[in-house]
Order: structure tokens, then C-alpha cells, then sequence
């Protein structure tokens, strides 16, 4: 802001100091509002990032981006008025003149001021020898930090055994550190689990080669000898650690509204009523640094309730109030399942409860029950949270029990009643991220929604942590059911089939072609959905050449052209590079391509080359002459294998157990054919120390003293996921196998457009029975799986290669239809020492220059 002051204009003024995930969701519920017709809409965050996704911070590690886990965007905020400011700290509140004041000193005028200011980490006062190489974990700043530190470090120790502290040593872990968890309470998780579950997790975390130390008290930090610190415990043990990470728990942050003389409790955090107002009644306070009823809410969904609360008593005043708020969770720490709801801890008079543990399966299950054993009171799962959805709905919306309760936690007794969504009342949470009932989801229904995308788009259910999907799909199907409307599970109006039938179709009966199938099962002239669908089943089944006159026509554009189309009309070309290995040669070939066609070259986090702004006409000749120096196309615009990153393995780290970049450029060779329902990746890491980032991917491999782990079904992208520890210490051919058997699989049975992730979750069983079906060859599929992935194997096929030799497909990569001339009006714009093609604006401005 260029003033110094900024007074109230023509409409009243809310000012919203935070823009966590709570300050953006009071932003959300004012958009919903409307109010920024009638008010103008402030926003200071004091970071310089927009709103991000916290609860998945961790995902930073795995190669989510700062873009990935935002919650907005600034076009969204400008769009709909809201005026947004990063790294605009407010320093101080004079609620008589109702203004705030920034560090730099501009003061702003309020009508209405909502304070999200969150919560800050508590370092517990430990007498230490150096601050350096110690980290917080809670913005995307410390986790740089963190990242820095750690790629100098062997050894990082998190202190703090909680939910966020158990984040934060996966964290270590994935960045390939030893690494430790030390805990002063005499179990992990003590606020979410009983002594029996804390030690069950203990076990299962340390199994995964985690160490932990609980009832371990820190009395000081002095200086390492091995290590650049050592952490002396009050037992008289210690433990060197190179980095030391606080994740002991959190604090209000309430400095703001102490220092404006608003109410504050005696441990701190703003005092607000049932409307989300503080002392002041024009100032409210919502998230973590409110204190409600002597109680902070650390948890995203009663902040969000607090939003919506405090939004509607300034906006709507409809008499919504806060009243607490469930704080039961559902996790997945370290890979080992987590859920605690309610009175987890047996603290209710006359409450009983029920035990199941599996000490050698590591599960543990507990419900407790009211004293005439008719109502849940609470629950505690380690190990297996499948059994969370059932037993919460039961809590929450006080559904009597089954005669024997037992029942809901035992394993496979068959005497469990069903929870039909039917038994749900209207008022059941069915997203607690975003306050969505039963009742909402069937008023969507109501008001025309007829897909799972088009309640999420009107109601925002799972669109938070995502833990509600399978249960809102199940809502949703009931609701549609309930209106008669059929659900219907077709791939599309000229194919009353699924993806999954279509494939064994075209496999059994040897379709070769969409107007074969399109005859024998299909009706009409089929659309944008089948047609790529069936195109891509017919090239995971028989591999034919896709520009084959039977099948251009089923291609998206970019499969049609073997190339990704660009926002400015050209095209990107990516060679393959196995691995990332390449030769000074190759380079030499690259960089000469990339001269003489005018194109911008970027090295790629899949560790290869692309090259940008390739003009239609230019593609055959582009790859002509990456072909004979070598390369051959890195299909990176086909819903196939794009890439195996590697790290550079034993041959030269000195960490390295495995030859990671040989297996890589052997999985690569092996896959490169694979046509499959979305994009594949793959990651091969020679180490633990994970520097090739395989967790994140669909398949991903790390080398151990005894061989390769395998993890299946991770992802990046919009949605980061963490793939799943699938076998350990296997053999290279073993390893193939399993791999040619678990993607095989997956091309057979997955949905149209389906990562692999997702494909998994919709398994019923999940990630157990997808081992059973490749380990255990339980459906007896084995050999026929790995026979169709050494079909795609041996008919591989450079589709560069061969459209260079068809010179009827080549006619496709004319610039005009009536003349091979190429397009001699592009125009080229340099950018940070490289040319590229100019966008439209930029022409018209070239032209403006020129005249």
C-alpha cells in the first residue's frame, strides 16, 4: 500500500489478519456470502505464500509444490474483490479507533476485524549449546530450511511424539535420515491413545526403522563428538544427532490480541463466545488462537466451523453458533494407520469396553462402550483403520449398538450388522473437514446432482483431508437410488459397459479396432469419452501403431500428434532418456537440435530434456534427427510410462547399497511400451536416503543391503500421495515380476483417467488384497499378467520412428492442408538467454514496437 493510512471508503471494511487454511475458508464463506457487495474484504497474511494446505505439509517432502498445496490462487481473490496482502505482518490493534497497524507502519482502518492468526510451535526451554541445525515444523520456510540442514546430516532427531511429531519423522525419514522420535509422556499420540495402542504403534513405527524414546525427558544440549549436537536425557542416557526438530506441541498465538487488551485465557488463547466474538464485539477470533470454553481446537474442522459461525453472525445472522466440535481423527503416520474417536481413554463413569489385539499382525482395536452397553462412547485402531467410517458414525450420530459390540471390531466373524448409509440420520457429519451432512448431500441431489464431482462442486465435501470419499460415494449412490434414478456405471451413452468390461471385451473376443466393438456392443458414432478410452485399451492390449488409419481418430490431440500442444499453439518434444543416464554425445545431439530449431530446453524433474516451441511442421524433422543420434520418443503425451528417475546409486554415492541407475534404465527399457488408464511413474533410489523420491511415485523402488522394497500406487500431482510399502529385500527378477503383475493388473481393472492411487483405494481390500492377488496369486492370474506385459515388451514400437517411414501419416504434420510450406510468420521473444516462440500479446506488442 502506498499510503499511510488507509481510511474506511464508501462501504464498511473487514480486515482479516492470517491466511492460513482457516482466515482463507471466513474468506470463502464472505464470497458465499456475497458480503463483498456490501463490504470491502481486506486480507494480511504475514507469510508470502497464499493460503496452503498444512494438513498435507509433508507432502512438501515427497514433491508436492508450494503451487500443489495452495488453497487459492490470487485471481481467485481478485476476481471476487477480495484485496489480499503477502508478507504483510499486522503488528498492532487500537480497537477505540478501530485500526490495525502493520510492521511497516501503514495503518488501516476496520469495520469488522477477524483475527485467524493460528498457532505458533512450543520449544520447550532446554538448555542448548547452538540454535543452529534446529527446526520447527510449520511453514514451507522451515521445511526449506529443514531440507538444507538434512542434505549435510546422517542423523535427525524430532522431539515430540504426537500426531505432528510422527509427521515430522517421516519427514527425516523420507529425506534419508537415521531417525529418532523422542517423546517425555510414556507413550506416543498420549492426547489420542491408550497405553496398549501407544505401544502397539511404538512397535509398528519401529519396525520401519524408526527408533523411539518415550518417557524420555531432554535436561540439556551440548556439543556432539560424532555429531553436531548431543541431547543429554534425565535417565543419563544420550543420543547424537546431527538436527534436532521441536514438534512438542502448540501455542496460541495471541500476542496480537494481548497487546490490544482483549480477554486472553490463563494459558493463553483469545476468549470468544458461541458467535466467534472476542471481548470486543466487532473483533472475532476463529482457528487455533481462540479459546472457546477454556478450550483451543487444534484440529482444521473446528477452525472451519468457527469460519462459517463468524462469517454468519457479521454477514447473515442467522443465529448459527460454535459449540464445540468432535475432535476424532483418522490418520496415516509413518504408513501405520491411526483413528481415535471420542473418549478414547475411558473416562466416562460406568463405561466398559471391548478389546481385539494382534500383537503379530500389529492391530489393536478398542471400543468403549456406555454402561448399558447401548451407545459408543469412544475408540482407539492401530494398524488397521478400516473399521473408523463404521464406528464413527455410530459415535457421532448415537446409533444403538448391535447386541454384541464385539462385533464391530472383531475380525471376519461375519456377525457384524451392517451400517447401511439408510440407518444414517440427515444430521450425520459425513464430512467433518467442511461441516457437510447427509441432509446437505441429499439437498444437492435434490437440487440436480447427479455425480459424486457434482456434490463435491456444490457441497465441497472430501475436497479437505479426503478421508470421507468412499463414504460420500456410497451417500451419494443411495440418494440417487432413493429419487429412482438408476445408478448408472456405463462408461458412456454408447457403451453400457465399464472400462473393466471393455477391456475383457476386446481381449477375449480379439477386437481389433472401435468400429468392431462399436458394432458388436456399442451403439452411435461413440464421443470424446469412449474414443480415447477404447484407444487406449486397444493399445494396452495389442500395442498397434496408434496413427494407424484405424485408430488416429480415437486419439486425443496430443497422441495424435506425438507431441504435447503448448498454450501458444506449438509443441513440446521430449526424447527418452533411461534413467537420466546420457552420454556427452547425446547432450552434443540435443543442445544442436534445440539451436536449429529455435526451442527452449528445460531439464524436467523426471530427469529429462524437453524442448518447447516446435511448430507442427518442424516435429518430423525435429525427431528425425534425435532418432539418428539415438533417442526415441519419451511418449510424454500418452497416458504410458513417462519416466524412471534415479539417483546415481553405488557407483557413486558413497551411501549407496544398489546399482539404482542400472535397475532404472532396465525398468524403463522393460515399461517404455505400456499404455494404461493415466500417465505411470517410476523412481528407483539407491539408498534410505530416498534422494530419487520413489515413495511419490506409482511404483517405486529402494535398494536395501538384501535387495529392492518395493512401494506401490503413489502419486504427485494435485493430489500427493505417499506410495505403499508393497515387498521388501526382493531379488531383481523377483522384482520385475511383481511389478509386470501389480501394472498389468492395474491396466486391466482400473477406471478411464485413474491414477493408480485412486485405483488402489477402490479395491475392496486395498493395498492387502492387491498383494494377495500378486504374491499369493490368489485369482490365479500370475502368469497370464506377466505373458501380457511380455507381449508389450516384445512388440515395442518407436512411434516416431514410425511415423517417419509412413508418409501418409506424415501428411498430418503439414502446417497448411495444400502446400508443404511451413508458417514463416512466427515470431520469436527472448527469455533468460533463450528464444521462443512470442505469445499473441507479445506479437501485437512486437508490431505496436515496429510501427
Amino acid at each position: 500500500m502506498s499510503t499511510t493510512t488507509l481510511p474506511i471508503g464508501a462501504k464498511p471494511r473487514i480486515v482479516v489478519v492470517g491466511n492460513g487454511m482457516v482466515g482463507h475458508h471466513y474468506v470463502e464463506q464472505l464470497i458465499e456470502a456475497n458480503a463483498q457487495d456490501h463490504y470491502e474484504i481486506l486480507v494480511f497474511g504475514e507469510e508470502k505464500y497464499i493460503a496452503y494446505d498444512r494438513v498435507h505439509l509433508s507432502e512438501y517432502f515427497t514433491g508436492a509444490t508450494t503451487e500443489d498445496l495452495s488453497l487459492t490462487t490470487t485471481g481467485f481473490y481478485e476476481q471476487n474483490d477480495v484485496q489480499f496482502y503477502a508478507g504483510n505482518k499486522v503488528a498492532g490493534i487500537d480497537a477505540p479507533t478501530r485500526t490495525v497497524t502493520l510492521e511497516n507502519g501503514n495503518v488501516v482502518h476496520y469495520s469488522a476485524l477477524v483475527l485467524a492468526t493460528g498457532s505458533y510451535p512450543f520449544v520447550p526451554p532446554i538448555e542448548s549449546h547452538s540454535t543452529e541445525n534446529t527446526f520447527v515444523y510449520r511453514t514451507f520456510d522451515d521445511l526449506d530450511a529443514l531440507k538444507a540442514c538434512a542434505a549435510n546430516s546422517k542423523v535427525g532427531t524430532v522431539v515430540g511424539g504426537g500426531l505432528l511429531g510422527l509427521e515430522a519423522a517421516n519427514a527425516l525419514k523420507s529425506l534419508g535420515l537415521e531417525t529418532h522420535v523422542v517423546e517425555f509422556a510414556p507413550r506416543l499420540m498420549p492426547v489420542q491413545l491408550d497405553p496398549v495402542g501407544g505401544r502397539t504403534l511404538k512397535n509398528m513405527i519401529e519396525g520401519l526403522g524408526v527408533s523411539v524414546h518415550v518417557d524420555t525427558a531432554t535436561q540439556n544440549i551440548i556439543a556432539g563428538e560424532t555429531c553436531f549436537h548431543r541431547m543429554n536425557f534425565t535417565n543419563g542416557e544420550h543420543l547424537e544427532t546431527d538436527l534436532i526438530l521441536y514438534s512438542a506441541g502448540i501455542r496460541p498465538q495471541d500476542a496480537l490480541a494481548r497487546s490490544a487488551g482483549l480477554a486472553v485465557g490463563a494459558r493463553g488463547g483469545i476468549v470468544v463466545n458461541n458467535f466467534c466474538q472476542t471481548s470486543q464485539e466487532n473483533i472475532y477470533a476463529i482457528g487455533e488462537c481462540a479459546l472457546w470454553n477454556e478450550r483451543i481446537f487444534g484440529l482444521v474442522a473446528p477452525g472451519y466451523t468457527m469460519a462459517k459461525v463468524a462469517a454468519d453472525h457479521l454477514i447473515s445472522k442467522t443465529g448459527k453458533k460454535f459449540e464445540g466440535a468432535d475432535m476424532s481423527t483418522k490418520l496415516k503416520l509413518l504408513g501405520c494407520d491411526v483413528g481415535s474417536i471420542g473418549d478414547a481413554h475411558q473416562a466416562t463413569p460406568g463405561a466398559t469396553s471391548f478389546v481385539y489385539h494382534n500383537e503379530r499382525k500389529g492391530e489393536y482395536r478398542k471400543i468403549v462402550v456406555s454402561e448399558d452397553g447401548s451407545k459408543l462412547l469412544g475408540a482407539v485402531l492401530v494398524g488397521d483403520n478400516s473399521y473408523y467410517d463404521t464406528l464413527l458414525q455410530y459415535y457421532l450420530n448415537g446409533i444403538d449398538l448391535p447386541k454384541n459390540p464385539e462385533s464391530l471390531i472383531l475380525p471376519n466373524t461375519g456377525d457384524a450388522p451392517a451400517l447401511g448409509v439408510d440407518a444414517l440420520p440427515a444430521t450425520a457429519s459425513i464430512c467433518s473437514c467442511h461441516n457437510v451432512t447427509k441432509g446437505d448431500i441429499a439437498q444437492a441431489v435434490a437440487n440436480g446432482a447427479c455425480s459424486v464431482g457434482d456434490v463435491k462442486g456444490m457441497t465441497k465435501a472430501a475436497t479437505g483431508c479426503g478421508g470421507c470419499a468412499a463414504l460420500l460415494k456410497k451417500v451419494v449412490d443411495n440418494e440417487l437410488l432413493a429419487l429412482g434414478v438408476e445408478v448408472s456405471t456405463d462408461i458412456c451413452e454408447h457403451f453400457a459397459y465399464t472400462r473393466q468390461e471393455l477391456f475383457h471385451l476386446i481381449k477375449v473376443e480379439e477386437i481389433k479396432s472401435f468400429q468392431d466393438l462399436l458394432h458388436s456392443h456399442g451403439k452411435g458414432h461413440g464421443c470424446d469419452i469412449c474414443k480415447p478410452t477404447v484407444g487406449s485399451i486397444l493399445a494396452s492390449v495389442w500395442n498397434d501403431y496408434v496413427l494407424d488409419a484405424s485408430h488416429v481418430g480415437l486419439q486425443d490431440t496430443n497422441d495424435r500428434y506425438l507431441a504435447n500442444m503448448q498454450k501458444d499453439g506449438t509443441y513440446s518434444v521430449v526424447p527418452r532418456i533411461p534413467g537420466g543416464e546420457i552420454t556427452p554425445e547425446g547432450l552434443i545431439a540435443i543442445g544442436e537440435v534445440a539451436k536449429r530449431y529455435k526451442l527452449y530446453t528445460k531439464i524436467t524433474g523426471g530427469q529429462r530434456i524437453d524442448l518447447f516451441g516446435a511448430t507442427l511442421s518442424d516435429l518430423p524433422k525435429i525427431w528425425g534427427e534425435l532418432i539418428d543420434a539415438g533417442f526415441e520418443t519419451g511418449q510424454a503425451y500418452g497416458k504410458s510410462v513417462r519416466t524412471v528417475k534415479s539417483c546415481v546409486g553405488s557407483t557413486w554415492c558413497r551411501y549407496g547399497v544398489n546399482d539404482s541407475v542400472g535397475m532404472a534404465i532396465r525398468i524403463e527399457e522393460r515399461y517404455k511400451g505400456l499404455r494404461g488408464p493415466h500417465k505411470i511413474k517410476f523412481a528407483v533410489s539407491g539408498c534410505t536416503r530416498e534422494c530419487a523420491e520413489a515413495q511419490s511415485k506409482d511404483i517405486g523402488v529402494i535398494a536395501t543391503e538384501k535387495g529392492w522394497n518395493l512401494y506401490v500406487c503413489g502419486n504427485g500431482g494435485m493430489k500427493p500421495r505417499h506410495a505403499n510399502l508393497f515387498a521388501t529385500d526382493l531379488s531383481d527378477e523377483m522384482l520385475i515380476k511383481y511389478i509386470d503383475r501389480v501394472l498389468m493388473f492395474y491396466v486391466q481393472t482400473a477406471d478411464r483417467l485413474q491414477r493408480t492411487s485412486v485405483w488402489m483405494d477402490n479395491l475392496e481390500g486395498g493395498l492387502e488384497y492387491l498383494r494377495d492377488v500378486v504374491i499369493n496369486n490368489s485369482l490365479g492370474l500370475a502368469e497370464e499378467l506377466e505373458l501380457q506385459m511380455q507381449h508389450i515388451v516384445n512388440t515395442f514400437q518407436c512411434e516416431w520412428k514410425t511415423t517417419l517411414n509412413n508418409p501418409q501419416a506424415l501428411k498430418k504434420f503439414r502446417q497448411f492442408i495444400n502446400t508443404d510450406a511451413a508458417d514463416d510468420h512466427v515470431q520469436f521473444v527472448e527469455e533468460r538467454g533463450q528464444i521462443r516462440p512470442a505469445t499473441e500479446i507479445e506479437k501485437s506488442q512486437l508490431i505496436a514496437t515496429v510501427s
